[in-house]
C-alpha cells in the first residue's frame, strides 16, 4: 500500500501498529525540508495525518468501510534540520462516524517538535 504514495515520497515508514497506537518515522532530508533548510511543516502535517489515517483504519471494519482526513491542526514548537522525527499517535475519541488522534512528533533527542490533533471521518463503503 506505501509504493507510489506519499508515504514513499517522503519516505515515511510505519514502525508501531496496535489498535489506537501509531508510530512511524520519517527522514529529516532534501524530500522534506524547506529551503532554509528547516523541517517543513508541510511534511510533518503529512507525518502526522499518515499516523491518523493508518490507525483509524486499523480500527474500522475494513469490509465495511473506510477512512479520511476530516480536519487537522499542527503547532511547530522547535525545528530540526537533521535525522529522523518520530511521530506517535494515540486515539483519543473512537466514534462511529468521526476519531480524533493526538500525535506527538520528536527528533531523535526525544524533543517535541510538533503536536498535532486530526480528526477522522469514518464512512460506510457503497456496495
Amino acid at each position: 500500500m506505501v509504493k507510489d504514495t506519499l508515504l514513499e515520497s517522503l519516505g515515511i515508514e510505519i514502525t508501531h501498529l496496535e489498535k489506537g497506537k501509531v508510530i512511524a518515522t520519517m527522514p529529516v532530508d532534501e524530500r522534506t525540508k524547506q529551503p532554509m533548510g528547516l523541517l517543513h511543516g508541510g511534511a510533518s502535517v503529512a507525518l502526522a495525518e499518515t499516523v491518523a489515517s493508518v490507525g483509524a483504519y486499523e480500527l474500522v471494519d475494513k469490509e465495511t468501510q473506510a477512512v479520511a482526513g476530516l480536519e487537522i491542526n499542527a503547532n511547530h514548537v522547535r525545528p530540526t534540520t537533521e535525522g529522523m522525527v518520530t511521530a506517535v499517535g494515540t486515539v483519543l475519541h473512537q466514534g462511529k462516524s468521526t476519531m480524533v488522534w493526538d500525535i506527538k512528533i520528536t527528533d531523535g533527542q526525544d524533543r517535541l517538535i510538533c503536536v498535532s490533533r486530526c480528526t477522522m471521518a469514518v464512512m460506510k463503503l457503497r456496495n
